[in-house]
């Protein structure tokens, strides 16, 4: 191919694709022309500033579609001085009872029109501290926390004016409701477990808790020991094993209550994945459950069901918690004078295979 070919030939595929570029480039300029109104209005119809037919809004949204035109997200939320995002910070994601409550947040935010950042603190509070200040500089217009401990809430209130940003605790509160909160009835639905527990004919207790600087866990391990001195029962401390709401703390403390000299026939775990851990460490004890020893868990996550046996629990309403926490939150955006309230959602119990009444008590006897 001769030089004066070659040149004709690249020039007539730069020209094609400087076409295809414009082509992929619309402007709200084009947009106004093929709808046939002015830009001003095509930019009222996008930020909702002013009132438009909705003749002409249908006539703009037919050219933005014909033309494959996208607005600019962030410069309209830089003029409305809103992103449309909420962010969720929770303590670990691979929880499934967080990976619940994170999704109801999600569905609720998403039927308004919001996207949702989901943030990892690890339980670890400077992380939380990061991620409250990567969400502020990402300009969201609120923040869904389930805090790593209740030390660390004070902190991040006292934050807020600063951040100048809507937040909502989930599954958490403070005692001077400064922000919103949705919380659950902790210590009665402990006392539920533990009382069912009672009326099956068990007297020896044992309770794994939760990490003792969360007011929830605080509250569940007193509803145990409310329903005991309800039945007339001394208080066994020896009973009591601090957990970490994890399997593997379940199947720890479990461990250490199969030690003892007189054993429990039954177990309270503060959480399902601590019951089933629980469950495990029975098994492997050479006992079985609901046969040798019964258990109780909180949460009702939805491996509950699927535990061998299904698992006996206190069940948490985890998804309307975050629907709940959403729609506060969006409610505070357009009201944000409102004053602060604190949620209480019911809890109830779901009896499944994981207890029964106690027959007698195999761990002394296999001693004997």
């Amino acid at each position: 191919m001769s030089g004066k070919r070659l040149r004709k030939r690249f020039l007539s595929v730069f020209r094609s694709f400087q076409s295809k570029e414009r082509c992929l480039i619309t402007t709200i300029r084009d947009v106004a022309e093929r709808a046939g109104v002015s830009i001003s209005t095509v930019s009222h119809i996008l930020n909702e500033t002013r009132h438009v037919s909705d003749e002409l809004k249908e006539r703009v949204q037919l050219a933005m579609l014909e033309l494959n035109y996208k607005p600019n997200a962030l410069a309209r939320s830089l003029r409305r001085k809103r992103s449309r995002t909420l962010g969720i910070i929770v303590p670990d994601s691979a929880n499934p009872y967080f990976a619940e409550v994170a999704r109801g947040v999600e569905d609720a935010s998403f039927d308004q029109g919001y996207s949702v950042i989901l943030c990892n603190s690890d339980a670890d509070p400077e992380k939380e501290s990061m991620y409250i200040n990567v969400l502020a500089e990402k300009q969201v217009d609120g923040i869904c926390l389930v805090a790593a401990s209740s030390q660390t809430i004070e902190t991040h209130l006292d934050n807020v004016p600063h951040l100048q940003i809507p937040m909502v605790l989930i599954d958490r509160e403070n005692p001077n409701t400064v922000v919103d909160s949705v919380v659950v009835e902790n210590t009665a639905g402990s006392i539920k477990a533990v009382e069912h527990l009672l009326s099956l004919g068990h007297q020896r207790i044992g309770c794994i808790t939760g990490l003792p600087d969360l007011i929830n866990s605080q509250k569940r391990s007193n509803g145990y020991r409310e329903a005991l001195k309800n039945a007339g029962l001394i208080v066994d401390e020896s009973l009591i094993v601090e957990g970490d709401f994890r399997y593997e703390g379940g199947y720890d403390a479990t461990k250490h209550l199969l030690g003892l000299n007189d054993p429990p026939t039954a177990i309270f775990a503060c959480n399902d994945l601590m019951a089933i851990g629980a469950i495990s460490a029975i098994v492997s004890a050479g006992l079985s459950v609901p046969q040798d020893i019964s258990i109780v868990g909180f949460d009702d996550i939805h491996l509950a069901m699927f535990a061998n046996p299904p698992l006996t629990t206190v069940v948490q309403p985890k998804y309307e918690m975050g629907v709940t926490a959403a729609k506060i939150l969006l409610q505070r955006l357009q009201t944000p004078d409102l004053p602060p309230k604190r949620h209480l959602l019911q809890t109830h119990l779901l009896v499944r295979e994981s207890t029964k009444a106690v027959v007698h008590h195999p761990i002394e006897q296999n001693r004997t």
